[in-house]
């Protein structure tokens, strides 16, 4: 990933056998002090779920926070047992299918 999402990045996490239904969304925005928040968003599909925003001063950081992020919902089948894929429309160069 080159560039921040400024664009939300939504993945699904779903394992119909076990009842497992996943969601989970990044985000960036500029604040009003020209800041760089990422918000992060997670839970049970059609849940509220829980958010969690930083804010960075700089890109540069801003992107390695995301990248760690794809990073380990890409480890999602060691931890889950099921892979986050991306919703319909989201660019494959935010989440490779192959991990």
């Amino acid at each position: 990933m080159d560039a921040l999402p400024y664009d939300p990045v939504e993945l699904v996490a779903c394992d119909a056998a076990r009842n497992l239904h996943r969601r989970w969304r990044v985000h960036a925005m500029r604040d009003l002090f020209g800041r760089i928040v990422i918000e992060t968003r997670w839970g049970p599909t059609g849940a509220p779920g829980r958010v969690l925003t930083r804010s960075f001063a700089g890109e540069g950081e801003a992107l390695r926070h995301v990248r760690a992020l794809l990073r380990r919902r890409a480890g999602a089948v060691r931890r889950i047992g099921v892979a986050y894929r991306p919703i319909a429309g989201v660019s494959d160069m935010f989440f490779p299918t192959s991990h």
